[in-house]
Parts: structure tokens; sequence; C-alpha cells
């Protein structure tokens, strides 16, 4: 527990309180207000929680001024680098980076789970033909507690575990088998010799009459987007995870939750709405025009996929995902795709145009990765999906540290509440 001898003094009208000042390892001091109603009689008022510590963690920390994402200490440039998806998911799940044994041993039962129970292949087909992917994974995944009910025991560590690499093993096929449904194709089903993102895109992208090969250039690709979405403290979604699981609800009924929340395009569509101002855009010609909009203080527009909400600086995720968005390009070429063609050349008008450098609009994590799924061949609709497949390792390592907090309580905000005070009931013929 996060401790120190420092206290804040708050003084209203003829009270006086001193609340403790609680030091994280990084990051700011924290004021804890927890006992502020029980001896003070008021709360604190903070719109989006976005002052406020809900939770003690050790798993990510990001400082936005410097530009700076640590998973478990380790920053996320030398994960993406050095690393893989599976080696970072083993990092969070459990405080540590693995050895050769440990990592082989978790990568051998993450694939040994990512088959579904048969009977969900009914079960993805009671959805109309023309469903949203993502509107199927809510479902699927929150069902997934009616084929697994042998793993929805959280006060059993060892269901909490096997829950765990479920979840992590099966969401690729989940994700990949709803855009089949999606297009119309039979499914695929996942291969045991493949590792994890070569597995999902040939579960997305084979049929059955014909052999596919995964290019290694688009797995890597691949992997490193899992890798740069694998976690991101506590947003909105994850949040929500926190909150479904301070109730004691299963860890599908959990997962499927924070699903639904990155659903919104505040959240997980950030992606998909970069890839549809480029389509907005164009051509390479408007360019100009469109930078000029952005700009101008009058004019609504802005540029999605520049700038980060929590980053002042730059998003050390975008680094590393514009050099897997260059490999990938150079690999598929954009001659043809008149949308890739303005990514790349809005790409380089932003970054040498100084009013952007100013106001710190670099392109982001949303910008590259939007770009890279786009030439791969996946519909807009599949990226808030790729990007749930990606975040459910963060999901689970969250859940499973909130269940194993001894300060857990369940979630309960309290509210302003400015509605009618006490009134008595009016007999409807006399209103």
């Amino acid at each position: 527990m996060a401790d120190s001898n420092k206290t804040a003094t708050l003084s209203f009208g003829d009270k006086t309180l001193e609340l403790p000042i609680l030091s994280p390892t990084a990051g700011p001091d924290v004021i804890d207000i927890s006992k502020l109603y029980g001896q003070g009689g008021v709360f604190t008022h903070d719109p989006g929680f976005t002052s406020t510590s809900a939770c003690e963690s050790t798993i990510t920390y990001i400082d936005g001024d410097k530009g700076e994402l640590l998973h478990r200490g380790y920053p996320i440039d030398q994960l993406a680098a050095k690393s893989h998806y599976l080696e970072v998911c083993f990092l969070l799940l459990y405080g540590h980076l693995p050895t050769a044994a440990e990592l082989e041993k978790f990568e051998t039962t993450i694939t040994h789970h990512t088959m579904l129970h048969e009977q969900m292949v009914n079960f993805f087909r009671g959805f109309r033909r023309d469903a949203p992917p993502m509107a199927i994974m809510v479902g699927v995944v929150g069902a997934m507690s009616a084929f697994y009910h042998d793993s929805t025991d959280i006060s059993d560590p060892r269901q909490r575990e096997i829950a765990s690499h479920r979840l992590i093993a099966k969401m690729p096929t989940i994700a990949a088998w709803a855009f089949k449904y999606s297009v119309g194709q039979p499914f695929v089903y996942p291969r045991n010799d493949l590792d994890y993102a070569s597995n999902f895109l040939r579960m997305c992208f084979a049929v059955p009459a014909e052999e596919y090969q995964v290019d290694p250039i688009l797995a890597r690709a691949m992997d490193r987007i899992f890798t740069l979405h694998a976690d991101h403290e506590q947003n909105a979604s994850t949040s929500t995870v926190r909150l479904a699981s301070s109730s004691g609800a299963n860890p599908f009924a959990c997962i499927a939750a924070g699903i639904a929340c990155l659903w919104g395009p505040s959240h997980g569509g950030a992606n998909q709405a970069c890839l549809e101002m480029l389509r907005e855009i164009g051509t390479v010609d408007r360019i100009p025009e469109f930078i000029a909009r952005a700009k101008d203080k009058n004019d609504p527009f802005r540029l999605m996929g520049f700038g980060h909400r929590v980053y002042k600086n730059f998003d050390p995720r975008a680094t590393v995902m514009k050099q897997s968005a260059d490999e990938v390009l150079d690999l598929l070429g954009v001659e043809d795709n008149p949308t890739l063609q303005v990514a790349k050349e809005l790409e380089a008008a932003a970054l040498a145009d100084p009013y952007f450098a100013e106001k710190k609009l670099f392109p982001n994590v949303d910008f590259y990765s939007g770009i890279i799924l786009e030439a791969m061949g996946f519909p807009t609709s599949m990226f808030t999906p790729i990007f749930a497949l990606s975040r459910t390792v963060g999901w689970v390592s969250q859940w499973k540290e909130q269940l194993a907090d001894p300060a857990l309580k369940i979630g309960r905000p309290r509210q302003l509440y400015t509605g009618a005070t006490l009134r008595d009931y009016v007999d409807v013929e006399d209103r």
C-alpha cells in the first residue's frame, strides 16, 4: 500500500480535516479522501474522474507530459521492439518477464486453449447475417459463462487462472469468426503450429478452397498492434471492467462489459474515425485544404489520429507503429489505394508544419494502426474488435489484481443531486 507521513489540511465551515497524502512509486502524490464523507459529511465532485484515483495498481504507468508508457516498469518501445505479444501478456499477468521455460509453457497453454466450444458455432449463427463484428463479440464473450461455467468461481484462484488463459486464447478466434460471419465466409479453425498473430490472420483471411500462407512482416505488424494496445492504465473500458468486477460478476461478464465500453467512438473507435477522415479528404491534392481547416479556430474540423488526450508530448506507441506502417506499406504498396496515399502525404505534411509541432499534434497510435489494418484488408468495422482482442490481457490483468486487493469494495460513486426536493404525490384527478 502506498503510504507517507504527509497530510493535507482541508477547512470548510467550522470543520478542519487532516487528510493523508499517499506517495506512489511514480506520478503525483494522492490525497486520500476515503474518509471525507464519514468525517466531514461532504463529497468531492469530479466528472469523468479525471482527478480521482479509484484503485491502487502495479501494472501500467503513464506520464503524459513525458510521453512515457511503462508496463511493470518496462518502456513500451523496448517491449514492442524486443518482445512479442504473448511475452507481454505474461508480464502483465504475473508481474515479471518470463524465463524461457515459463514462456514456453505459457505459449503452449494459450495455443491449446484457442479452440471454441463447438456448440458456440450455433450461437454465432443466431445473429443476423449483417450483425457488426463488435456486436457479436459483446454477445459471444458474455455467453462464455454459459459454455465455460467451470471457470466462473472468482473465489477459486485456479478457476481465475483458467478463465484468464481462456479469454486471452479464445479472443482471436471469437474476433476472427465475428469477421468471417459478417462477410458470409466459413469459419476457419485455429492451428497449434502457428504463433498468436499468424493464427489470427489466417483465421481472418484463409478460405477452405486454398492454402493460406501468413507473411511474416504482416504477422509482426499484427503482433505489434496487439502489444501496443495491451493495456493503458485506468481508461474507460478498464475502469468498466473493474467496476463490474467489484460486484463479484464472473470474468466473462466483466470482459464483455469492457468490450461494450470500448465500442464507444470516443474510446475504441479512434482509428476508424481516422480512416473515415482520410476517405473524406479523398485525394492528395486536397490535403492543403484540410490542413488549413484544421488550423482555423472557427472550423469544427480536426485532424483525427493526431495528438492524444493523455500524452501532451508524443505518443510513445506511435514511433513503433510508424515503423510497422512503413514496413507494411512497402510490402503491400499504396499505388492502388487512394486512402493510403492520402495517409502517407498527410503524415509528411503535418510533421513538416510548425503549427502541429507547436500544438503537440503528432500522429498517434490510432493513425498508424488504422493505416496498417486498412492495408491488410480489414474493414473499419473490424478495427475496434481487434482493439478489444489486444486489450483483453490488460482487462484480465486488472481484474485479477483487483480481486486480490484486500481493500476491494463494490464501486459506488456518489452524485451532486440537483433534482426536485421532497414533494407529496398528487392524485391523477387533481393534477
